[in-house]
């Protein structure tokens, strides 16, 4: 194999490489079920192939999302769990992600109207908006990183918009955004040298912030996001609890902002590569919902999701006993060439394109409809202003092993006469 096993699930690789394509290539067609088992993390089953990790998340009554967790752990991680048992509020928030069914349905349909393409109020106007405002506060010509003045601030605006969050505040919520997701990232993280204790104060710093809000739309509801979760019944008489509305937010903020984040600076990215498909685009602006679907196939922010097994099981020959784990890498799903024509090929016209980025059946995601608006207005809005682009130095790679995607993206650009 090209990369060493351990690249799998190594943070500090991904950062130094990115994602390990040739290591899933190989996989793919010697170990599509490979039992991981290395020093320094917990065992697991990973799950490379498409069609595999179809199977696998069609059956909830046998792979849990509850029973394990999300996410691979290594072993500072495990023993900072132990250490901290439920010390940070982090460890006491439940999201939807966390949960089985039938209760992963109830709480489903709390917001699960809300993200429908007509849930949101006037989104249009929101993406649309958003995305010309980033452009126009660009200068006309020069040299940027494309993901602290583009990737970064357009999620970040929209989700504020529809949770209600003053301006004043964006940059505190960016900020631990990045450093819930880049916890293994020395640049990212929140610093110092004490990590229970750091991850302790990020916990609570999401808390009150959240908290806050929650007070205030209760007492005076708004017309948006934030009013409907803070409000939000289970049923009738019976509202949502704290630790799940608080895990409501968590999950719509920092993974909305991410993901989107790393789908964008991704599509910037391969455009750079790829400047055909870049002028194709902006000779057909019509492709730009197609070219949303094979950003997310292409880039694929949400590496994998963990799954644990309540049953005996046997995949492809492999027996996978009760109370393994799997890991199901969606990422290299997104290059099966049993299901995708090319998969290498970044191609903004593809249809079929039956990529895995926003998960599978019962957790398929909840916000793909605005994580989508809000990537193909930033598109549109880039195809219209930019008039050429190119790299203008080295891209760097964030340490992150499960929401993945670049750290660094220079640009050299010039946009057009208005």
């Amino acid at each position: 194999m090209g990369n060493a096993i351990t690249d799998l699930i190594d943070a500090s690789a991904y950062g130094e490489n990115g994602v390990p394509h040739e290591l899933w290539s190989t996989l793919r067609e010697e170990k599509p079920v490979y039992w991981y088992a290395q020093p320094g993390h917990t065992p697991f089953w990973a799950i490379t192939k498409h069609e595999d990790i179809v199977e696998v998340s069609s059956q909830p009554d046998i792979f849990s999302n509850e029973a394990g967790g999300i996410i691979v752990f290594n072993d500072e991680q495990i023993e900072s769990l132990i250490e901290g048992g439920s010390g940070s509020p982090l460890s006491q928030m439940r999201t939807i992600i966390t949960m089985d069914p039938p209760e992963h349905r109830t709480y489903r349909k709390v917001a699960s109207g809300y993200f429908t393409p007509r849930g949101v109020t006037n989104l249009d106007a929101i993406v649309k908006q958003s995305a010309k405002d980033i452009f126009d506060e660009l200068p006309d010509e020069g040299n940027a990183d494309f993901i602290e003045t583009i990737a970064q601030k357009h999620p970040l605006r929209v989700l504020a918009t529809i949770l209600g969050i003053d301006e004043d505040q964006e940059d505190r919520l960016l900020v631990i955004t990045q450093e819930l997701f880049g916890g293994e990232d020395p640049d990212v993280r929140r610093q110092g040298e004490d990590r229970l204790k750091a991850r302790k104060e990020l916990g609570m710093e999401f808390y009150m912030l959240f908290d806050e809000i929650i007070k205030d739309r209760r007492a005076c509801p708004r017309d948006d996001l934030a009013s409907m979760l803070a409000n939000a019944e289970l049923s009738e008489g019976c509202p949502l609890g704290q630790v799940e509305t608080l895990g409501y937010y968590l999950i719509v903020f920092t993974a909305g902002h991410d993901t989107t984040r790393n789908a964008l600076s991704g599509a910037i990215s391969a455009f750079l590569d790829h400047p055909d498909q870049f002028e194709r685009l902006k000779e057909d602006p019509s492709l730009s919902k197609t070219a949303v679907d094979e950003i997310v196939r292409w880039t694929t922010p949400v590496n994998y999701m963990k799954r644990h097994a309540l049953k005996d099981y046997e995949l492809r020959g492999q027996r996978i006993k009760a109370g393994e784990e799997l890991a199901l890498f969606y990422c290299s799903a997104n290059r099966d060439k049993d299901v995708f024509d090319n998969p290498f090929t970044f191609d903004i016209s593809r249809s079929p394109n039956r990529h895995l980025g926003f998960g599978w059946a019962e957790h398929y995601c909840l916000g793909a409809h605005l994580a989508k608006a809000s990537m193909k207005a930033l598109v549109e809005e880039m195809i219209q202003r930019v008039d050429w682009m190119e790299p203008d130095g080295e891209r760097t790679h964030i340490s992150s092993n499960f929401v993945v995607g670049l750290k660094s993206l220079p640009v050299k650009y010039k946009l057009k006469d208005s």
